[in-house]
């Protein structure tokens, strides 16, 4: 899905009608092309994420390069959507953002900076995987896989722990409740996707 921003002068007063089309196009990961003059645009930008505007045409508008660009959002999208789906949980902003940032171009990537933020997003969307941190605050992850595994809609996610904890009590803790692996944050962007390409390839193998 893609929606078309169709903005005038007045856009600087549409505030409220532009956190609403953010909040819209980051729960559902829709882009937005807008179509407008190149302060209505700067304007917009103010309020919607770059990652979530897929195009900006001026006035006036030429409709056919309109229907090609829309033609070729969806094209990717189509693809986009047969990628494996990934959710990233972990308080550290900036790291989230990193590797989000690694993985988006392979995998549809999701992202969550707290155990609950990660629950409440699971209720309403499967994920192939969970990138869980070990040390959070208020629900630590040991704690949020309890609560994934306790459901029986998410009892089978497969979740990897990437932490900086890499002490064997740590690691001992979580064993029992057989997270698909346990990586440390000293990997590498290329380690990485080695890792999450390898684990695919071995339950795909398996089934």
């Amino acid at each position: 899905m893609i929606s078309i921003l169709y903005t005038n002068e007045d856009v600087h007063e549409d505030a409220q009608a532009l956190v609403y089309l953010k909040d819209h196009c980051v729960e559902n990961d829709i882009g937005v092309i807008v179509i407008g003059a190149k302060e209505e645009y700067e304007i917009v930008q103010n309020y919607i994420p770059e990652r979530f505007i897929a195009g900006f045409f001026e006035r006036p508008l030429e409709m056919d390069r309109l229907l090609d660009e829309v033609e070729r959002i969806l094209s990717e999208k189509i693809d986009k959507e047969k990628r494996k789906n990934i959710l990233i949980v972990d308080d550290d902003v900036s790291y989230l953002g990193m590797v989000m940032e690694w993985l988006q171009d392979t995998y549809r990537v999701a992202v969550a900076n707290s155990g609950m933020q990660a629950i409440t997003y699971l209720v309403k969307n499967h994920v192939d995987l969970i990138l869980l941190d070990y040390e959070m605050p208020v629900t630590s992850g040991p704690q949020v896989l309890e609560m994934i595994r306790s459901e029986a809609d998410t009892a089978d996610t497969p979740v990897m722990f990437l932490t900086g904890k890499s002490d064997r009590g740590s690691i001992m803790k979580v064993l029992a409740l057989k997270p698909a692996d346990y990586l440390l944050k000293s990997i590498d962007k290329a380690g990485l996707l080695k890792k999450l390409s390898d684990y695919f390839l071995s339950q795909k193998i398996s089934l």
